[in-house]
Protein backbone atom coordinates (compact mmCIF):
# COMPACT_ATOMS: atom_id res chain seq x y z
CA UNK A 1 0.00 0.00 0.00
CA UNK A 2 1.11 3.52 -0.84
CA UNK A 3 -0.62 6.58 0.56
CA UNK A 4 -0.49 10.27 -0.22
CA UNK A 5 -1.35 12.79 2.47
CA UNK A 6 -1.91 16.40 1.46
CA UNK A 7 -1.91 19.55 3.55
CA UNK A 8 -1.88 23.30 3.13
CA UNK A 9 -5.17 24.17 1.52
CA UNK A 10 -7.46 26.89 2.80
CA UNK A 11 -8.94 30.30 2.18
CA UNK A 12 -6.77 33.06 0.75
CA UNK A 13 -7.47 36.48 -0.70
CA UNK A 14 -6.83 37.24 -4.37
CA UNK A 15 -3.15 37.99 -4.89
CA UNK A 16 -2.18 35.89 -1.89
CA UNK A 17 -0.06 32.77 -1.59
CA UNK A 18 -0.41 29.22 -0.34
CA UNK A 19 1.93 26.25 -0.20
CA UNK A 20 0.56 22.74 -0.59
CA UNK A 21 2.45 19.69 0.63
CA UNK A 22 2.00 16.03 -0.19
CA UNK A 23 3.88 13.22 1.52
CA UNK A 24 4.03 9.70 0.15
CA UNK A 25 4.38 6.75 2.49
CA UNK A 26 4.07 2.99 2.50
CA UNK A 27 5.67 0.25 0.45
CA UNK A 28 7.69 2.50 -1.85
CA UNK A 29 10.64 1.26 -3.86
CA UNK A 30 10.95 4.31 -6.07
CA UNK A 31 8.90 7.38 -6.93
CA UNK A 32 8.91 8.10 -10.66
CA UNK A 33 6.72 11.18 -10.64
CA UNK A 34 4.81 13.41 -8.25
CA UNK A 35 2.49 16.27 -8.97
CA UNK A 36 -0.73 18.15 -8.59
CA UNK A 37 -4.04 18.24 -10.42
CA UNK A 38 -7.09 20.31 -9.63
CA UNK A 39 -10.82 20.13 -10.17
CA UNK A 40 -13.13 23.11 -9.93
CA UNK A 41 -16.90 22.67 -9.53
CA UNK A 42 -18.47 21.61 -12.80
CA UNK A 43 -15.12 21.24 -14.55
CA UNK A 44 -12.84 18.37 -15.46
CA UNK A 45 -9.74 17.58 -13.48
CA UNK A 46 -6.72 19.31 -15.00
CA UNK A 47 -2.96 19.21 -14.66
CA UNK A 48 -1.40 21.85 -12.44
CA UNK A 49 2.22 20.69 -12.31
CA UNK A 50 4.18 17.46 -12.21
CA UNK A 51 7.84 16.69 -11.66
CA UNK A 52 9.67 13.51 -12.55
CA UNK A 53 12.44 11.80 -10.62
CA UNK A 54 14.92 13.26 -13.12
CA UNK A 55 13.67 16.77 -12.40
CA UNK A 56 11.64 17.37 -15.56
CA UNK A 57 8.60 19.55 -15.00
CA UNK A 58 5.32 19.92 -16.82
CA UNK A 59 2.87 22.66 -15.85
CA UNK A 60 -0.58 23.74 -16.95
CA UNK A 61 -0.79 26.74 -19.26
CA UNK A 62 -2.82 28.70 -16.73
CA UNK A 63 0.07 28.63 -14.24
CA UNK A 64 1.85 31.45 -16.12
CA UNK A 65 4.84 31.36 -13.80
CA UNK A 66 2.77 31.83 -10.63
CA UNK A 67 3.21 28.31 -9.21
CA UNK A 68 6.39 26.39 -8.44
CA UNK A 69 6.65 22.64 -7.90
CA UNK A 70 9.50 21.14 -5.91
CA UNK A 71 10.35 17.98 -4.03
CA UNK A 72 12.18 16.80 -0.95
CA UNK A 73 13.29 13.36 -2.05
CA UNK A 74 14.47 12.39 1.42
CA UNK A 75 10.93 12.93 2.71
CA UNK A 76 9.08 11.62 -0.38
CA UNK A 77 7.28 14.95 -0.40
CA UNK A 78 6.19 17.28 -3.17
CA UNK A 79 5.35 20.93 -2.67
CA UNK A 80 3.34 23.40 -4.70
CA UNK A 81 4.07 27.04 -3.97
CA UNK A 82 1.21 29.11 -5.35
CA UNK A 83 1.60 32.88 -5.65
CA UNK A 84 -0.58 35.61 -7.14
CA UNK A 85 -3.66 33.47 -6.64
CA UNK A 86 -6.81 34.31 -8.55
CA UNK A 87 -10.45 33.45 -7.81
CA UNK A 88 -10.37 31.08 -10.79
CA UNK A 89 -7.71 29.04 -8.97
CA UNK A 90 -10.41 27.94 -6.54
CA UNK A 91 -10.60 24.15 -6.73
CA UNK A 92 -9.87 20.91 -4.96
CA UNK A 93 -6.19 20.17 -5.48
CA UNK A 94 -5.20 16.53 -5.71
CA UNK A 95 -1.76 15.09 -5.23
CA UNK A 96 -0.77 12.37 -7.69
CA UNK A 97 2.19 10.04 -7.84
CA UNK A 98 3.50 7.27 -10.05
CA UNK A 99 5.28 4.87 -7.76
CA UNK A 100 7.08 1.58 -8.03
CA UNK A 101 6.25 -0.39 -4.91
CA UNK A 102 8.38 -2.94 -3.12
CA UNK A 103 6.81 -5.69 -5.21
CA UNK A 104 8.14 -3.83 -8.27
CA UNK A 105 4.63 -3.02 -9.47
CA UNK A 106 3.94 0.44 -10.96
CA UNK A 107 1.07 2.22 -9.26
CA UNK A 108 -0.70 5.50 -9.82
CA UNK A 109 -1.83 6.89 -6.48
CA UNK A 110 -4.10 9.83 -5.64
CA UNK A 111 -4.46 11.85 -2.48
CA UNK A 112 -7.80 12.70 -0.93
CA UNK A 113 -7.70 16.30 -2.13
CA UNK A 114 -7.35 19.63 -0.38
CA UNK A 115 -9.63 22.60 -1.01
CA UNK A 116 -8.15 25.93 -2.07
CA UNK A 117 -10.54 28.87 -2.02
CA UNK A 118 -9.46 32.24 -3.38
CA UNK A 119 -11.92 34.89 -2.35
CA UNK A 120 -12.11 38.30 -0.76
Amino acid sequence: QVQLVESGGGLVQPGGSLRLSCAASGSIFRINEMGWYRQAPGKQRELVAVITSSGNRNVGEFVEGRFTISTDDAKNTVYLQMNSLKPEDTAVYYCNSVVINTARATLEVWGQGTLVTVSS
